[in-house]
């Protein structure tokens, strides 16, 4: 007798016991697939209803890992990306999926050389439901400085190598001009007099204008895109997704500073994928950055919210109610994009915790105030003045640090100004402009950094 009526003849005796059988809801679904790929670092994301048992091994010559996934007969959400998987990852060559045995479903992904996974599931939250995550990362630290990246894998020992020529081990601008000037070149902003910062743009203007600082080394800008991959951050009323605006605007950012003399900008991400609130800050003081600038658009209660903020740290708590929300929905990135709960990060607390820099809150209110003035030139303000609240992101003590709200993306009219790139550009000019002005006031001098100890 086949398997299969044995089955349903004893299913239905234990029903008529009153019993389910073992194996009737045993089956899990996986509803969707998510793939990221990074130079960081790529990522394989799968959803279901129900947590995901799975086991893992790994496998040699060639390179292999294996996930088997139980109680799943089917997986067509996994199917569809094995032709998308490893066209141009760094690190994973191929996925081969599909059912090795009754109940166990099977992924087989190639890998490029010596790798880092990294798995773990994830509880549901917001819109995701019950998660399992794979994270692929180099084997050796990403280390190299690169013009188009912040860094690059060192070497895998690929046999399959992949397109990886923006991972050139470059210097940006090693050669310094001790001629050169940041003094400021633009005009004073007198087109918006109905808040606070008028005045200071005018008092900013004579200050910057008598500040004509020559730079003796090369200046980092560390440029933080918010959002990305899983975490897709704000959504406008008409598709717009934070993370993508967030990332353009960063771009122009980083073309405009890498366009200056004695000056560069590098990214946290340079492409669409997650990474946690304190990797990005580990990121900019690992590159010994001299400014961090995070970029978000974000969203409100209400619809009818506009303008454009610039947020510092705040020590003793939020300056408004809107700050506090907008805050929270920040942190909650890490919940949103998945980190493994179960790796601690041996910088972390000096990083996050200790906040006693007063001399970096002053810079960072400096640098807040030089950046708000010249947004002001493209957007009308939220709120005349820099606002403080408890942003993850900005705990990085030893870094002046600044978070711009460009818009927000939940308002439909600034939602339409967010998706134009030439709006795009003006925020980039802007953002750079308030960065050359803190310069002018504020000399690039050699500052003494916390040790990263590996």
């Amino acid at each position: 007798m086949p398997q299969s009526i044995t089955r349903r003849i004893a299913a239905h005796a234990l029903i008529a016991l009153g019993l389910a059988p073992l194996w009737a809801n045993a089956t899990n679904t996986i509803n969707d697939a998510r793939y990221w790929p990074a130079n960081d670092y790529s990522r394989l994301t799968l959803e279901s209803p129900n947590p995901i048992a799975y086991k893992v091994f790994s496998l040699d010559n060639p390179a292999r890992l294996v996930i088997d996934l139980e109680d799943i007969n089917a997986a067509p959400a996994i199917i569809d990306l094995t032709n998308k998987i490893g066209t141009n990852d760094p690190w994973i060559a191929k996925l081969r999926a599909g059912l090795n045995r009754p109940g166990v479903f099977r992924l087989v992904l190639d890998l490029r050389g010596e790798v880092k996974p990294t798995l773990f599931t994830l509880k549901p939250v917001g819109s995701y439901g019950n998660r399992l995550v794979l994270d692929v990362y180099p084997a050796k630290p990403i280390a190299a400085k690169t013009t188009d990246n912040t860094v690059a894998p060192t070497d895998t020992k690929t046999d399959t190598k992949p397109d990886l020529k923006a991972e050139t081990k470059t210097e940006i601008k090693p050669e310094l001009k001790t001629d050169t000037k940041i003094a400021d070149n633009t005009t004073a902003d007198t087109s918006d007099k109905t808040n606070k910062s008028t005045e200071k743009t005018d008092k900013t203007d004579k200050s910057s204008k008598k500040s004509n600082y020559v730079i003796t080394r090369l200046v980092t800008v560390a440029i933080d895109a918010g959002h990305g991959g899983e975490d897709p951050g704000a959504h406008g009323a008409n598709g717009s997704l934070e993370k993508n605006i967030t990332l353009a605007v960063a771009k122009r950012v980083k073309a405009k500073i890498d366009s200056m003399d004695n000056m560069r900008a590098v990214l946290t991400r340079d492409s669409d994928f997650f990474i946690p609130l304190a990797e990005r800050v580990n990121k900019a003081r690992r590159l010994n950055a001299d400014l961090f600038v995070s970029i978000h658009a974000d969203a409100f209660i209400r619809p009818d919210a506009r303008g454009s903020s610039v947020f510092m740290l705040s020590e003793h708590g939020a300056t408004s109610a809107a700050a506090r929300w907008l805050a929270k929905s920040e942190n909650d990135a890490d919940l949103v994009g998945g980190v493994n709960v179960g790796v601690k990060d041996k910088n972390l607390a000096k990083t996050l915790i200790d906040l006693s820099q007063t001399a970096t809150n002053t810079d960072s209110r400096r640098l807040a105030s030089s950046v708000l003035n010249q947004i002001a030139t493209v957007n009308r303000l939220h709120k005349g003045e820099v606002e403080e609240a408890g942003f993850a992101v900005l705990k990085a003590p030893d870094i002046p640090s600044i978070l711009v709200e460009t818009a927000f993306i939940s308002n439909p009219e600034e939602e339409a100004k967010l998706g134009d790139e030439a709006y795009q550009d003006k925020l980039a000019s802007a953002i750079v402009d308030g960065i050359k002005r803190y310069f002018a006031s504020n000399p690039a001098t050699a500052r003494s950094k916390m040790a990263v100890r590996d």
